[in-house]
C-alpha cells in the first residue's frame, strides 16, 4: 500500500522534540523576566577530592561563592554527608542578565568512608571557596605493619 510511507526524517525529528520536552521538564528550568533569564534550579555537584594519610582521610570541595552558614557536614558511622545551597543574588541595578551560567540551588554529597574515623576529632575548615574536612581515622581503621622476622 503505497498510502502508508512513513518518513524516517520526520518521526527522528518528533521524537528529538519529545526527548527535549522531557529534559526540560526533569530539570525545572525556571525562566525570569522576559524570558532571558534561565538557570537550572535543584541539585549541583560541587567537586571533591579525597586522599589518604597513615592517620587521616581529607576531604576537599569547591564551594565557590558560598557562606559558611549556607554548608553542614554530619558524619554517621563511617558516613559523611556535606549539604547546602547556593543562593542566587540578582543584582539590584541589573535589569536583565544576557547569560547565567553558574549553577545555583541545593545539593548534597554523601560519602561512605573507607575506615572508621574518631566523630570527636572531625575539624572543618572553609577558605577561599574549598572547604576541607580531615577526618582521624579510628585505631581500628588504621593500617598496622608488622616487620617480619626470618630465622
Amino acid at each position: 500500500m503505497a498510502g502508508d510511507r512513513r518518513d524516517p526524517l520526520k518521526d527522528l525529528a518528533q521524537l528529538q522534540d519529545k526527548m527535549n520536552r522531557i529534559f526540560e521538564d526533569s530539570f525545572s528550568l525556571l525562566r525570569t523576566g522576559e524570558g532571558k533569564e534561565l538557570f537550572a534550579l535543584g541539585s549541583w555537584v560541587p567537586p571533591v577530592d579525597i586522599y589518604e594519610t597513615e592517620d587521616t582521610i581529607v576531604l576537599s570541595a569547591e564551594l565557590p561563592g558560598m557562606k559558611k552558614e549556607d554548608m553542614s557536614v554530619e558524619i554517621k558511622d563511617n558516613t559523611l554527608t556535606i549539604k547546602g545551597e547556593r543562593k542566587f543574588e540578582r543584582d539590584s541595578a541589573a535589569k536583565s542578565y544576557s547569560r547565567i551560567e553558574r549553577s545555583y540551588g541545593t545539593f548534597q554529597r554523601v560519602f561512605t568512608l573507607p575506615h572508621l574515623v574518631q566523630q570527636d576529632k572531625v575539624k572543618a575548615r572553609y577558605e577561599n571557596g574549598i572547604l576541607e574536612i580531615v577526618l582521624s581515622k579510628a585505631e581500628e581503621g588504621k593500617t598496622k605493619h608488622i616487620k617480619v622476622q626470618v630465622e
